[in-house]
């Protein structure tokens, strides 16, 4: 059956008739929405999809936010709908995808990601937390490890997880992916205040955590090929979000201006000017970007994406901090707090500068993404590697 915008809108109008936004249990609705293949539509039939082109699904989100249906939140639940969701379905098995998908999309179970290490952040390749089989060939895996920077953590049932499975062969070939339950023994979480005063971040201990085979994303020692595609997920999901013209970080700042002209000089006009043009043109390559996703997967290009927005943060959010004068200098809370999600707009303009130094880290250095970017999209020579085929137990630690 072709799937066209009316025949979305007519599954739209069915699932409203059988399930009223207004008088169904959000919970009730949302899955209801899943099963419906109303989720995201560009996903196989039976997980959330319909196997329709993928930028249908604009017009069923408006269709459902006409109506006053609820969302599944998705600033609370942004790592397993942009990074765990998409890895799932292209590696996971069909038991794999029918048990985490719609609960992943409903919000019922959070998702974070155990990936950096305290000596493997922008070189994650050198992962040391270590997967061992529990007696021999067919067995479960016993972790052991630290992983930190991880956003979530706190509330997270579910967890993607990169672990080295063979310290025999050279770091990008001896890891594995896996799936690990975060509330199993094992597994000890613990805030890391950061520079805004809230503990956003964890770091994560696993001593003899079990994780059954059945968890395993991708082969054996395939780890490092399924993580790039959760991390080019990743950035897409960073810097690839859709914003409306005058949206996010550059419409504070426009507003900033319009509400303090007792502040404007020539030169803050003149950076105002420049960082809205940047942020147009950021906005349609997005559109540009998520329309090249329609017809595949992402690719390199969404490292650039995620690199111009996390500039762009910065810039502005330097900028909103100048405008406001004496008043940019204020805080509104520096007690500790553990959310659930990043809160730019909710919060003053010295949270967002603050926050936005992270923006340059988290999802991959900008110094990493030069590279990614340098190599894999301009073609320029690779750096060179000396590590690259030496065992991961004769590297220096």
């Amino acid at each position: 059956m072709t799937i066209d915008a009316a025949s979305l809108r007519d599954r739209v109008r069915e699932l409203l008739e059988r399930h009223d936004p207004a008088t169904t249990d959000r919970l009730e609705f949302l899955r209801a929405r899943f099963d419906a293949g109303l989720a995201w539509v560009h996903f196989p039939v039976g997980l959330g999809g319909l196997d329709a082109p993928r930028e249908l699904q604009s017009v069923v989100d408006a269709e459902l936010a006409a109506a006053g249906a609820p969302d599944n939140d998705p600033r609370r639940i942004g790592i397993g709908l942009g990074m765990a969701a998409p890895t799932i379905l292209r590696f996971g098995t069909p038991e794999q995808r029918t048990r985490f998908l719609r609960p992943l999309w409903t919000g019922e179970e959070v998702w974070c990601q155990l990936f950096s290490e305290p000596g493997a952040g922008s070189d994650l390749a050198a992962v040391g937390t270590r997967a061992t089989r529990n007696g021999g060939g067919g067995g479960d895996w016993v972790v052991d490890g630290q992983k930190v920077w991880t956003s979530t953590a706190h509330t997270a049932r579910w967890a993607i997880l990169l672990a080295r499975t063979d310290p025999d062969v050279p770091k990008h070939q001896g890891l594995t992916y896996f799936v690990c339950d975060m509330t199993d023994p094992g597994v000890e979480v613990r805030p890391l205040r950061q520079i805004t005063g809230e503990a956003e971040f964890n770091e994560v201990f696993l001593t003899g955590v079990r994780i059954p085979d059945a968890h395993r994303l991708g082969a054996v020692g395939e780890g490092w090929r399924v993580a790039q595609a959760t991390l080019m997920n990743e950035r897409v999901a960073i810097g690839g979000r859709p914003v409306p013209r005058e949206g996010g970080m550059v419409g504070v700042v426009a507003r900033t201006w319009r509400e303090r002209p007792e502040q404007r000089t020539p030169e803050l006009h003149d950076r105002l000017l420049r960082l809205w043009v940047e942020a147009e043109a950021f906005r349609l390559a997005g559109i540009r970007l998520r329309q090249q996703l329609a017809a595949g997967s992402p690719g390199p290009e969404g490292s650039a994406m995620k690199l111009a927005f996390a500039r762009l943060s910065q810039e502005l959010s330097g900028l909103e901090v100048e405008l406001l004068g004496a008043d940019g200098l204020h805080y509104d809370d520096w007690s500790l707090r553990r959310p659930e999600i990043v809160d730019f707009t909710g919060r003053d303009a010295g949270y967002r500068y603050l926050r936005a130094k992270g923006n340059s880290i988290e999802g991959g250095t900008s110094e990493i993404l030069r590279t990614i970017i340098a190599e894999r999209v301009l073609g320029l020579p690779a750096e060179p590697r000396v590590d690259k085929d030496v065992a991961w137990k004769d590297l220096p630690k």
